[in-house]
């Protein structure tokens, strides 16, 4: 399974998910970090097929909106 970890949980989720065999990534790995806006961490893990793992409420609400659900 490929997943991308949000800014509030830590890198340390990262490094467990690689030692059980997935494809992880953490927003400190992408061009802007920890500030890459919502629409952006979506639009990726879309189009990379992961599951964003995150604490933020906000992702569903923004996921729904941008998909004109």
């Amino acid at each position: 399974m490929k997943f991308l970890v949000d800014a509030q949980l830590p890198l340390s989720l990262k490094s467990w998910l690689r030692k059980q065999g997935h494809d992880a990534i953490h927003t400190r790995d992408l061009p802007r970090e920890n500030l890459s806006g919502d629409f952006f961490i979506i639009d990726l893990a879309e189009k990379e097929n992961r599951i964003i793992i995150t604490k933020d409420s906000d992702f569903l609400k923004a996921h729904l909106i941008n998909a004109g659900c």
